[in-house]
């Protein structure tokens, strides 16, 4: 594996290009987590009884992209993508090996997109998530994105791990 994919965040910076730092490098460590593999390993559950994998994963951390920019943030109708009412765990459950290389490549422009939209806001702006109540900061959005990828990267390592024995940060 290599790691082609993550950039180490600045050290000293401005607030926003710490906070923009370390949520790029915790995408690309999850792209670095699902590199070289087939969309069979992708889908492949290996942590019995979870129904999670690599492109779970992925397809789930692409509809929690989608809520908190593109619906919460900018107030765009985005409905999930990859799981319904009747489907709930649709990211995990109804992953296809054959669409494994499209979703990774949907989750890098949700990513592209995410950015375009947050850049035209300040830290210090609020909005409102769709069915809660209070506001939430920009600042508030990037630290609970940080939070959800470093979670979900741990997940993506032992996924990983088991699969192929790769290990890594």
């Amino acid at each position: 594996m290599t790691t082609e994919f993550r950039v180490d965040p600045p050290t000293a910076a401005a607030e926003r290009v710490l906070l923009q730092g370390f949520l790029d490098f915790h995408r690309g460590t999850l792209l670095w987590k699902v590199s070289g593999l087939t969309g069979e390993q992708l889908v492949q559950r290996t942590v019995d009884p979870s129904s999670m994998s690599l492109i779970g994963l992925v397809r789930h951390l692409s509809e929690v992209e989608k809520y908190w920019f593109h619906r919460a943030l900018a107030g765009h109708d985005s409905p999930p993508k990859y799981w319904t009412a009747e489907h709930p765990d649709g990211d995990f459950d109804l992953a296809d090996p054959t669409q494994a290389e499209q979703d990774v490549e949907d989750f890098r422009q949700l990513v592209k997109t995410s950015d375009t939209l947050a850049a035209k806001y300040a830290l210090d702006d609020t909005f409102t998530r769709p069915g809660h109540e209070g506001a939430y900061s920009v600042r508030y959005l990037y630290i609970h994105m940080i939070e959800e990828y470093a979670r979900h990267n741990g997940h993506a390592d032992l996924v990983r791990e088991r699969l192929d024995g790769t290990t890594g940060e």
